[in-house]
């Protein structure tokens, strides 16, 4: 059969996959489920930075679940217009799935002691249910997500990809995104993540999901 990838890769994304398993260390990355393999890869790939290995955390059959909701066709819903912009282009090449920032739902200006991105969060989720979430920037975001699933105020999403970054209340809200075992999530310990991290792992999903259909025929 031949392989779906070679046609659907560019070389030199294919080449800087080789040259990167071929700089971890085979005991890191060996251990994983493929398709947790390909999210790292994908991630270092992005960034550059082999230590992502020892930060990244997929809570057991996140990556299959998330796979299987895009295929299905669950829409992309990202904390940041730069998150968006990072998937919209895999999304569009593969099944087509609707990406929305939930800036859209955002109010203009933001609450007295909130952020913007927290009260978009929590009207998209109403409208969105079972999307994929990528969080690469906002904390806020993330607390009210989970904040919302706790009380049983939305549906719990298909897949959170949880990859706050900086300093200020990013490390107590990945904390509190290790703690809610029952949800499926990828996320990054540490200060580390960003837009661009949360769109790679996304677009690494996606693409699996898409060659795994064309290989199926």
């Amino acid at each position: 059969m031949p392989d779906a990838a070679a046609g659907f890769d560019h070389p030199i994304f294919s080449e800087s996959i080789r040259l990167i398993r071929q700089a971890l260390d085979p005991a890191v990355l060996e251990p994983l489920p493929p398709l947790e393999q390909e999210v790292l890869l994908r991630l270092i790939h992005s960034s550059g930075d082999l230590s992502l290995a020892a930060a990244l955390r997929c809570s057991p059959g996140a990556c299959a679940a998330g796979a299987a909701a895009l295929a299905a066709g669950a829409p992309l819903l990202t904390d940041t217009a730069m998150a968006a912009a990072a998937v919209a282009p895999m999304a569009q090449r593969t099944f087509g799935n609707a990406v929305h920032s939930v800036l859209a739902w955002a109010p203009a200006t933001a609450p007295l002691g909130g952020t913007r991105t927290a009260v978009g969060m929590a009207q998209a989720l109403q409208q969105l249910p079972g999307a994929v979430v990528l969080i690469g920037s906002a904390p806020t975001a993330l607390e009210q997500l989970l904040a919302l699933v706790a009380e049983g105020a939305c549906a719990a999403p298909a897949l959170v990809i949880g990859m706050p970054v900086g300093f200020v209340g990013v490390a107590e809200s990945k904390r509190h995104l290790a703690e809610a075992h029952h949800l499926p999530q990828i996320r990054l310990e540490g200060s580390r993540g960003g837009a661009g991290l949360v769109g790679a792992a996304a677009n690494a999903l996606l693409r699996r999901a898409w060659l795994d259909q064309a290989a199926a025929g």
